[in-house]
């Protein structure tokens, strides 16, 4: 497959070191911005602007699969897929930063009074954001959530502390509830898929799949007793600090929001119900007292940057918050965030990585999540018509994978060894992230 990505920035950078290796990519953009990031890849780069057509023929456009536009303007960015896509038919997927252009350019493409003047895939990675913080916080300690089945299906992860009562435990003797599987566990920074002889420690973190109710009755025995949360303080009023306010508020949790631009404080208080607007610096331990922001379950630090974020959160946690979530626009950044206090350390860009990775796979396996910055990787897969039955244990994976989950129709099934596989069944895998492309494979010639 052949890539061609506009914009020489960090999620370029980003996108070009994670496929470089399986395809062929080409970068446009203005040399300057070529880091020496871009100079250790083997990759194309061609200088110049995709809305000039001598650009795209010089980037072998007619022969490419992907257009990626993914610089930080986002005009540029639009102009740039419809021009590829009116020279060429490629398939595209622009980036973009402002919530008008998401609505405006996610359009139905089953549409067929539209011309084919269109881009195919538009990612909004503070929205992506939002919804991975969203899905974290409304479940109590959970470290990552994510949802299948339509909800009736999920994974979540836990961090296990010494005095729990898995910790020390082999995981064949766990007694989990009905219906729950550990797929991995994260031991020293490194996530392995376990056996049933693999002996639990404490500060491991533990990824479990199982239907939600099973989940629910897990979380309760032994990670919280029924504990829901109540409150949350955002630090940060942007895009990510409203979208998140708003969705609190669909769930009545009670919310606070702390902005320093107080322009920005009067538009918020214009667009939220019910939540409290604080116009104040979230780095002022003063304010962050008198607010009584230690008495969060959750604090929230979204602003654009790093440092404030980390400091705000290492405040409120000296303050008492419960739990904290931080954003990080430099992957780097989220080991040392984890290490030195930050409960939670997440990344835009690595939601928006699993958008693309989507798009660009060919096969009929699909991604429906990463965990631990990339590492694990839930994939799901469609059994054909002409799957020939068998069990579980008799699916021989070349790699450490676990099948976590089997929908048949509206049914959803945590297998067993014995649980039989049948024709249009759809499969819902975890393994490791370097796993993944050999269980690809390995489905693609079933």
């Amino acid at each position: 497959m052949k890539i061609i990505i506009y914009g020489a920035t960090e999620i370029g950078c980003l996108l070009a070191t994670e496929f470089f290796e399986d395809y062929d990519i080409t970068v446009i953009d203005k040399e300057e911005n070529k880091t020496e990031e871009f100079k250790k890849l083997d990759i194309g780069f061609i200088q110049g602007n995709p809305s000039d057509i001598e650009i795209l023929k010089q980037a072998d456009i007619r022969n490419a699969d992907l257009f990626i536009a993914c610089t930080n303007n986002d005009e540029a960015n639009i102009i740039a897929c419809l021009t590829a896509k009116k020279f060429s038919g490629i398939r595209t997927i622009s980036f973009v930063a402002k919530e008008e252009y998401s609505n405006v350019l996610n359009f139905d493409r089953a549409d067929l009074s539209l011309c084919e003047f269109f881009i195919d895939e538009i990612v909004w990675p503070e929205e992506l954001l939002t919804q991975e913080i969203f899905r974290i916080v409304t479940v109590a300690q959970a470290l990552d959530v994510e949802y299948f089945a339509n909800g009736r299906a999920r994974l979540l992860e836990y961090k296990l502390t010494e005095g729990m009562p898995l910790a020390n435990k082999l995981v064949k003797d766990c007694d989990l509830t009905k219906n729950t599987v550990i797929v991995g566990i994260t031991r020293n920074g490194e996530l392995f898929v376990p056996r049933g002889d693999t002996k639990l420690l404490a500060e491991d973190k533990l990824i479990f799949m199982g239907t939600s109710h099973s989940l629910d009755i897990l979380a309760g025995t032994f990670f919280h007793d029924k504990e829901n949360v109540k409150s949350v303080t955002i630090i940060g009023g942007g895009n990510v600090g409203l979208m998140l306010a708003q969705s609190l508020e669909d769930v009545k949790i009670k919310t606070k929001i702390v902005e320093k631009n107080y322009n920005r404080c009067e538009f918020l208080s214009q667009n939220l119900k019910s939540t409290l607007v604080i116009n104040g610096d979230g780095t002022d331990l003063k304010l962050l007292d008198e607010e009584e922001i230690g008495r969060s379950d959750v604090t929230i630090s979204v602003t654009n940057n790093d440092e404030r974020n980390l400091l705000t959160s290492l405040l409120a946690k000296q303050l008492g918050a419960k739990r904290t979530i931080t954003r990080v626009t430099k992957n780097l950044n989220i080991p040392l965030f984890e290490k030195v206090g930050v409960d939670i350390a997440i990344s835009a860009k690595n939601s928006a990585l699993n958008e693309v990775k989507n798009a660009i796979n060919d096969s009929k396996v699909g991604i429906l999540a990463t965990v631990e910055q990339g590492q694990g990787e839930v994939l799901e897969i469609e059994l054909d018509e002409l799957f020939h039955q068998k069990t579980v244990k008799d699916v021989k994976f070349p790699r450490s994978a676990v099948i976590g989950i089997v929908q048949r129709g509206k049914h959803v099934i945590i297998p067993k060894g014995d649980t039989e596989l049948l024709a249009k069944d759809t499969l819902i895998i975890f393994t490791r992230a370097e796993d993944a492309d050999e269980i690809r494979k390995f489905f693609n010639r079933l």
